[in-house]
């Protein structure tokens, strides 16, 4: 795949309570939302370790930590392993379906339950209908929300971008009451499954952060590929993902 070189203005941001790390504080590299930006442009940075929020592009850009890594998955060469059969085989009541990404209120409702359950009292508990939106949506984007569904029932809600070279994993919501099926786990193997249907051969998973409890799972998706020292690393099943030391 050829790649074109990108000419963008980055800025950074100011310094914030890190939401992983406690007692650190974060800064992130972004590009100035009113630029124009597209799939192709987003497919490169996203190559580059970025990814989105919203309408935001970004990535972690810390002076005294790199611990935040994007990670993606080769998907050719990824094989359950058997704890990932087990969610497969709990969970082959389930149904995957793509919809558009537009505000729907029964997304909305699940949205606030598992809000409500996982992160009571965080940055994003509470959100309006709006915050929702800007949250998950970006007009520019080729985005998906894959609901996962038992007979009618809603049980997760994957958002999903579609980029050139890949799927990427924007942000997961589930039903809290069924902690047994592990959602988030089959949502991530249900992407993984829909980048093999469309010839898609990476599933981006955002960021790896090695000492946070709620990040350390990725490492779990092997073989894992890592963004460190401005290259895709390969990480094989039992092999230590280490992070990069910082040079100050």
């Amino acid at each position: 795949m050829k790649h074109e070189h990108l000419h963008l203005p980055l800025y950074l941001s100011v310094a914030e309570r890190c939401s992983y790390l406690p007692g650190r504080m974060s800064r992130s590299l972004f590009i100035d939302p009113d630029k124009h930006m597209d799939t192709r442009i987003y497919s490169q940075l996203i190559r580059k370790g970025f990814r989105r929020s919203g309408r935001m592009v970004y990535r972690p850009y810390c002076e005294h930590c790199r611990q935040c890594l994007a990670v993606r998955v080769p998907v050719e060469h990824f094989r359950p392993a058997r704890r990932f059969r087990r969610v497969l085989r709990l969970n082959r009541d389930l149904r995957v379906i793509p919809r558009n990404a537009l505000f729907a209120q029964e997304h909305y409702a699940l949205y606030q339950r598992y809000m409500d359950s996982r992160h009571a009292g965080g940055s994003m508990a509470d959100s309006s209908p709006g915050d929702y939106s800007d949250f998950l949506i970006a007009g520019w984007c080729d985005t998906h929300f894959l609901e996962i569904r038992q007979q009618e029932q809603l049980m997760a809600v994957a958002v999903t971008d579609q980029v050139l070279d890949g799927l990427s994993a924007v942000y997961t919501f589930f039903e809290p009451e069924q902690p047994r099926r592990s959602l988030g786990t089959f949502s991530i193997l249900a992407q993984i499954d829909l980048c093999r249907q469309l010839g898609l051969p990476y599933l981006y998973l955002g960021y790896w952060i090695r000492d946070s409890d709620k990040m350390r799972y990725k490492a779990d998706f092997r073989p894992l590929q890592v963004f460190t020292q401005d290259e895709w690393q390969e990480f094989a099943s039992g092999e230590e993902i280490g992070v990069p030391e910082l040079h100050l």
